[in-house]
């Protein structure tokens, strides 16, 4: 009893971690944007993961993260390539959709990722979850009013990276406790980088269009510093939430992202939000705290229990 209240004092925190995570995650997806107007997907996810390997390198030397937990190789490696596929399939989304639009049809991962989390973890369906997600996804929908036929085939794109983002969302949750997170960080980098190092090789001697590898110039540089820098803290904020919050509790949490998303397309892309955004922010906003408050009285009626 003392356990599993103690296990559910730190979902509050693990959705604070999420909603950091989210903030912080577009700040990648417009040095992606920038990036693909002269760079291919393959190869810009490729730099992506290359700088996260280098910036995650300190923390394997200094902690001595090099013992891999038994029987985690596999999935570790599974995680990567997961993250890597949805990455590459958003990244390549972003250079035919608008940033909004993509984010918009991305956004159906949170539904997926309460499924599969229920069916692969065994976690709860509680009703509210179950609500505020649903409420999340009606707050994006008011926001972006995506349409898979306006978009059509380039609508797949973000299909595809939200269920590989969902899978890897439900392998994080798995690791977490086994596995370091500075560890699952690096590992799941290095397997990427190296996959996508080949395809890009592959992709430059055939002449692959979108998929070979091409020198980086000016200010392109820093672009790909800030790529690494934000990749690497946003998904180290995903990892420590899935440590202490299970993944259906966390997945309305992900509709922050649409916040920040907004706001950069605003700041770096002049996209003026609609009156209609600020409804949907509000929805958002009001979903999770919703869900965060009845969490915490939820935990204190536990504390109270336990001690009785």
């Amino acid at each position: 009893m003392d356990h599993a209240v103690s296990e559910e004092s730190r979902h509050p925190r693990g959705a604070l971690q999420m909603c950091a995570g989210m903030m912080v995650i577009p700040f990648l997806d417009v040095f992606a944007k920038l990036l693909g107007e002269t760079h291919g997907p393959l190869e810009i996810t490729f730099w992506r993961f290359f700088m996260q390997t280098v910036l995650m390198l300190p923390f394997m030397v200094s902690l001595s993260l090099w013992m891999v937990p038994p029987g985690t190789i596999m999935i570790q490696a599974v995680r990567g390539l997961l993250l890597a596929m949805a990455t590459v399939f958003f990244f390549a989304a972003l250079q035919h959709l608008p940033m909004a639009e993509a984010i918009a049809i991305f956004f159906v991962q949170p539904m997926i990722l309460t499924v599969l989390s229920a069916v692969f973890l065994g976690e709860r369906l509680r009703i509210r979850r179950i609500a505020a997600i649903l409420a999340g996804l009606g707050g994006t929908l008011v926001i972006l009013q995506p349409s898979l036929v306006i978009f059509g085939w380039a609508a797949v794109f973000p299909l595809v990276s939200a269920v590989s983002m969902a899978c890897y969302m439900i392998l994080t949750r798995k690791l977490s406790g086994t596995v370091n997170p500075y560890q699952m960080q690096f590992l799941g980098s290095i397997v990427a980088m190296f996959s996508l190092g080949g395809l890009t090789v592959i992709g430059t001697v055939f002449q692959l269009p979108g998929a070979g590898m091409s020198m980086l110039v000016g200010i392109e540089i820093p672009w790909v510093i800030g790529l690494g820098l934000a990749a690497t803290l946003g998904h180290a904020f995903i990892v420590w939430a899935a440590g202490n919050a299970p993944a259906n509790l966390l997945a309305p949490f992900q509709y922050v992202e649409i916040i920040g998303a907004a706001t950069l397309g605003y700041l770096v892309f002049g996209d003026v939000p609609a009156p209609s955004t600020f409804v949907g922010v509000t929805i958002i906003i009001a979903s999770g705290l919703y869900l965060l408050h009845r969490e915490r009285q939820a935990e204190q009626q536990r504390r109270t229990a336990s001690r009785a």
